[in-house]
């Protein structure tokens, strides 16, 4: 009888990891952005680009046709990894918001810190040499194959009705504009690619510039760089807004659609900037572009409030060029190598270039894509 209960302990232990290792589901990027929401709550693996950036930290698809061609990359919490965007935004109901919401309990994810991992992780965090204000710029992305746990959204960021009112919020990452997140279990086969830094670089050939010029924001407005700012608050205000200093590369702890926190307008936002990364007309820059998205946000004006995510960016990014003109910095790049401030462009020449390089940008980087309507 004792030799019987041996044996099925023993067969147990040797199927249980063939049990596991059945349970996760082979897929791609593209393929899980064409219905994120049918793979959420799923262990995937996952072969990719990973990179990470000012606003980025993600794995890249190539030729997906979604909005945001990219699913957002998170370690599980207390990971103390070093990898992840320089500054992020995350969006909140807060307690006082009258939107019906349903929390999801996801199931949680322990990371295996292997040398594979270490490895992944170090890459990611190295920063590029540039001999100007580079904004998030790494030196490498990294090919590898991922494992995690897949959530997926139908919708991103803040859902509003026809009124432009404020309904739901959805999504993940940076400004929950993300369909996906892979919080992340384990890694391997990783393969670090240097990233090319050639000044001046704007929008390829195939990007579309001029038509992605016409969908942005317009000229941007000398108070732009002093609303962004302001949207922070006065010292002391509470205006639902928070401002952290570290990492983001986490997930949070308060990880839901609402918070037990309440808001003036029933919208909070967190907002994080890697200070190691950012420091003095960086951080500056950096906190009027979040400002920007955070003003826009909370705007009353349906075309500003409600704009999508190419246009978003766009404008706060031309917040940015703004910014590095009044902190006088030589140029700012941007990762991938897009220059979208020089002082030694002519006059004629600057809206051009710095059209062309943002809309470079994010078109090729964090691989936005203009949807057919906002």
């Amino acid at each position: 009888m004792r030799r019987a209960q041996l044996f099925i302990v023993l067969l147990i232990c040797v199927m249980a990891p063939r049990a596991v290792q059945a349970q996760i589901v082979d897929s791609t990027v593209c393929d899980i952005l064409a219905n994120p929401q049918s793979f959420d709550g799923k262990i995937v693996r996952i072969k990719s680009v990973a990179f990470a950036g000012f606003e980025e930290f993600a794995l890249k698809g190539e030729g997906c046709n979604q909005t945001v061609n990219a699913i957002w990359l998170a370690y599980p919490e207390g990971t103390k990894g070093k990898a992840g965007p320089a500054a992020f935004l995350r969006l909140q109901l807060a307690k006082n918001h009258p939107a019906a919401v349903v929390n999801v309990a996801r199931s949680p994810v322990t990371l295996d810190k292997n040398k594979d991992f270490k490895d992944f992780d170090n890459f990611l965090s190295v920063p590029a040499k540039t001999s100007d204000l580079c904004l998030g710029c790494m030196k490498f992305t990294v090919g590898a194959t991922l494992v995690g746990r897949l959530d997926g959204a139908k919708e991103t960021g803040l859902i509003r009705d026809s009124g432009g009112k404020v309904i739901g919020l959805s999504g993940f990452g940076h400004l929950n504009r993300y369909s996906a997140r892979l919080v992340l279990q384990s890694v391997s086969d990783i393969s670090p690619q240097e990233i090319e830094y050639s000044k001046g670089k704007l929008a390829a050939s195939d990007d579309s510039t001029s038509a992605n010029r016409s969908f942005t924001p317009g000229v941007p407005t000398a108070d732009q760089v002093k609303r962004g700012v302001d949207a922070f608050g006065a010292p002391g205000e509470d205006n639902g807004v928070s401002v952290g200093f570290g990492g983001a590369n986490e997930l949070s702890k308060d990880d839901s659609v609402n918070s037990n926190a309440n808001s003036p307008d029933g919208l909070l936002f967190h907002s994080i900037f890697d200070s190691d990364r950012l420091k003095g007309p960086a951080l500056q820059i950096a906190m009027a572009h979040i400002g920007t998205h955070i003003a826009d946000a909370r705007s009353q004006s349906i075309g500003v409030s409600n704009l999508f995510f190419f246009g978003a960016e766009f404008r706060a990014w031309q917040t940015s060029v703004l910014s590095a003109a009044g902190a006088k910095v030589k140029s700012l790049t941007l990762p991938g190598g897009y220059t979208i401030y020089s002082q030694a462009w002519s006059n004629p020449d600057f809206g051009k270039n710095a059209d062309g390089a943002i809309s470079g940008f994010l078109t090729n980087w964090v691989t936005i894509t203009i949807p057919l309507k906002p």
